[in-house]
């Protein structure tokens, strides 16, 4: 299966600029997911980071894979979130950044889901450029209802 943005807008709340995922690949429901994000010279946080030599930001790619993360969580449990539902990190362990990722580039996200207990999820995440991996971690994430 795979996902347009409209999908996508579906699914999660964020939207621009922090809405990292712009289409989905595939998933493989309750495994895996492979999505993408283009990163275009247009990012509003290149202008910071850096002028004289644009790279995106390492937290940006963590929060592009923990954004896939999400949409393979709703997919697994079969679930579409609502304005009270939130979807959190509880934790990044073992972060990596291998390679700097710049305007033109197509990030790949690839997500594992590793363990589903207590409400925790547990994934597997690598971001690629051209399959050579830019950054990869394991992420921790939480859904918690809101008032």
């Amino acid at each position: 299966m795979s996902m347009d943005i409209h999908q996508i807008l579906r699914q999660l709340p964020h939207r621009y600029p922090i809405l990292l995922v712009d289409r989905v690949l595939e998933i493989d429901k309750g495994k895996k997911i492979r999505a993408l994000k283009n990163i275009s010279i247009n990012e509003p946080f290149f202008t910071g980071h850096f002028p004289h030599r644009p790279v995106m930001p390492g937290v940006l790619m963590l929060e592009a894979l923990a954004q896939a993360a999400a949409l393979l969580a709703f997919d697994t449990l079969g679930v579409t979130p609502d304005d009270k539902t939130v979807y959190y990190f509880a934790g990044i362990d073992g972060a990596r950044f291998k390679r700097p990722v710049e305007p033109g580039d197509q990030l790949i996200l690839e997500v594992e889901l590793l363990r589903m207990k207590a409400g925790i999820f547990k994934f597997g995440a690598r971001a690629l450029v051209e399959g050579e991996v830019a950054t990869e971690a394991e992420l921790m994430c939480t859904m918690r209802a809101i008032a």
